[in-house]
């Protein structure tokens, strides 16, 4: 059976008109409109489709990937507000998804980015965002270790820090003493868990922790060097936000790494940059 808000292997059933009709099973039958069939289609074949509500509140296909599906989380543009419903938010389709006055944590404006949970409302059967993630976010008992990697996406900036959500699935916090750089809403990147709270809220790290986020960075920087002739102008003196997108890491941990890589005489500093020697006697682990 096809799965509104999800995308869906579907079988052609028919041709008509206004496009093709999809086997959704018990759902019955789900028009794909004629502009988004594809070309080269041969019979017996199944369509890709993601299937949701169009503004008649009839089921249909496309073949567009929207930018979030039921149950994730993403962040959309607000890009008009309807004083009687809510929200209306980009998510690349061409009917807007309906950000609720209920489901606003905060009420949103027009143009700003907003974090939000896309889900299927059980009475309308309509896909709806929400703003109040915390209801949408895991309450289980937290089974995270310390230093585990993590994806996170931001959420909202704090006195503390920024919030941010850890693998879709429940909060933690990012502290602004161990940001290097500034981050943005709905940024998403890379994590440690630093630590696991008895009350089993997590706190998060950008960097590993320790020496050993020295050992695999002295080696991505040699490569750097290596495609890049033997030179690099970055140095100590980089500033923290280049050095976060060019090396994803923090300027602290970028400068221990070009201090163990000067030591074992595996570069030298330029001012500015840096140049790789050769000293076939260097390893990565020393």
């Amino acid at each position: 059976m096809a799965i509104i808000g999800k995308r869906n292997q579907l079988a052609i059933e028919r041709s008509s008109s206004p496009g093709l009709y999809l086997n959704g099973g018990e759902l019955g039958e789900i028009l794909l409109p004629g502009r988004y069939i594809p070309a080269n289609l041969k019979p017996g074949d199944k369509l890709d489709v993601f299937v949701y509500l169009d503004s008649e509140d009839r089921l249909v296909a496309t073949t567009e990937i929207p930018k979030a599906m039921v149950e994730e989380f993403a962040c959309l543009k607000v890009v008009s507000i309807n004083p009687r419903v809510g929200a209306f938010l980009d998510w690349g389709l061409a009917k807007d998804l309906l950000l609720p006055f209920r489901e606003q944590e905060v009420p949103v404006r027009v143009g700003k980015q907003v974090v939000v949970y896309v889900y299927l409302d059980p009475q309308s059967k309509r896909i709806v965002a929400s703003t109040r993630l915390r209801r949408h976010l895991n309450r289980t008992e937290n089974t995270y270790q310390e230093k585990q990697l993590v994806d996170l996406l931001i959420t909202a900036r704090t006195p503390l820090g920024y919030t941010a959500i850890v693998d879709s699935d429940r909060l933690g916090l990012l502290y602004h003493n161990t940001l290097g750089v500034a981050l943005t809403i709905g940024q998403r990147l890379k994590g440690y868990v630093r630590t696991v709270r008895p009350d089993g809220r997590l706190d998060l790290t950008l960097d590993r922790s320790g020496y050993q986020r020295i050992i695999p960075l002295r080696q991505q920087i040699v490569t750097a060097l290596e495609q890049n002739g033997g030179y690099l102008n970055y140095d100590d003196s980089t500033s923290p936000a280049v050095i976060r997108e060019k090396f994803t890491c923090s300027k602290n941990a970028f400068k221990q790494a070009l201090g163990a890589l000067y030591k074992s005489r595996r570069i030298t500093f330029e001012k500015p940059g840096i140049r790789l020697v050769d000293n076939t006697h260097f390893s990565p682990g020393r």
